[in-house]
């Protein structure tokens, strides 16, 4: 497909050609750019726009709001709504999902989203993101929770948006991962980087070292060997990153490889994982396998879970192919009792409360 100045609407064009909701997928998809235009107004005014900071609501997840969180999901409710092309909106600020009338057009879409991914680090001037996940709406009846609950191998579509130097949006249709970058001068969103891969191996990870302590035998083993690096098993050298924003993690491993993880812990024992399945994992899930990549839980494949609410929280481990493998084996070693007995470092040879 030529780079040059393919416009994103030309591309569905082109991508969606034949399928059932070829015009209509299509036009959802340039609403959702519609709605990252906006929100990307938004986020490089910054305090210039006074929508920075937080405010004295929490979301139905337990977090204290950001102003940008409820500015950013009012966008996509709001674009979205008016479209007439979803029967329904789910959300990570909205307790349940929310029907739209269905006068207001034929709704043959379910739109499920984080409006704006990793607000934690809005006030320090790092890359934020927007999550998206578009499925099959039922067709002459209004949409109930249970129509939302579809594993991630049924989305139609799925992507991101990504508000840094340079504001891209990336997403897939099914047909592989391809990369828009935002031309403020003229309003769209041009391909820039078609048919991204993820590398099948990596060098580099990124997980939250802070949790360590609370980390499942399988995650302790895997990065204790990546820290080691070429003094071990692995025979190489390993970069660690984290920026705490699943939407930058995500972005950089599309770019250069890598893997992501968020796995469970015992921090919170009644939690079986930390992300949301449905506008978090799914969708991610999605692009990085569409782009030569895994997305697992450690014991299953994240486009196979069945989901159970629509805020459903999940391990997560994501990118590069050789790299999730190797988790996921030394996940069922683990549980079969055949893994080596992982010994900490730290404690290697006295313990911190040794007399």
């Amino acid at each position: 497909m030529h780079q040059g100045r393919t416009t994103l609407s030309k591309f569905l064009i082109q991508q969606l050609k034949g399928t059932a909701e070829q015009s209509d997928l299509a036009a959802l998809l340039v609403d959702i750019a519609a709605c990252v235009k906006a929100i990307s107004a938004m986020t490089a005014k910054g305090e210039l726009g006074g929508v920075l900071g937080s405010l004295d609501s929490t979301n139905v997840q337990g977090e204290t709001q950001k102003k940008l969180d409820v500015l950013s999901n009012t966008a996509f409710i709001n674009t979205l709504a008016m479209g007439g092309l979803v029967a329904g909106l789910a959300s990570e600020e909205m307790d349940d999902p929310q029907d739209i009338d269905p006068q207001e057009g034929s709704g043959r879409f379910l739109a499920i989203f984080d409006p704006l991914d990793g607000s934690s680090n809005i006030d320090v001037n790092v890359s934020v993101g927007s999550i998206f996940s578009v499925l099959r709406a039922p067709q002459g009846r209004p949409a109930v929770a249970q129509d939302y609950l579809r594993p991630g191998r049924h989305q139609l579509a799925a992507g991101y948006a990504i508000y840094g130097p340079s504001t891209m949006l990336v997403l897939t249709v099914g047909k592989g991962t391809h990369g828009f970058t935002l031309d403020r001068e003229v309003g769209n969103f041009i391909l820039t980087h078609p048919h991204m891969a993820v590398p099948a191996d990596t060098s580099e990870f990124a997980i939250n070292a802070s949790n360590e302590r609370f980390w499942e035998p399988p995650v302790q083993r895997y990065v204790s060997e990546c820290k080691a690096g070429s003094n071990d098993v692995r025979g190489r050298d390993f970069n660690m990153r984290w920026i705490a924003s699943m939407v930058a993690e995500v972005h950089r491993i599309l770019m250069r490889g890598g893997v992501f993880l968020y796995p469970r812990d015992l921090k919170d024992p009644s939690r079986a994982g930390r992300l949301r399945l449905m506008y978090e994992a799914n969708p991610m899930g999605f692009v990085v396998e569409q782009a030569g990549g895994l997305g697992s839980t450690g014991r299953a494949r994240l486009l196979d879970i069945e989901p159970d609410a629509i805020h459903q929280r999940v391990p997560v481990i994501l990118g590069s192919k050789n790299e999730v493998e190797r988790i996921e084996r030394y996940h069922r070693e683990h549980d079969s009792g055949t893994d080596k007995e992982y010994t900490s470092p730290l404690f290697h040879e006295r313990s911190l409360f040794a007399n």
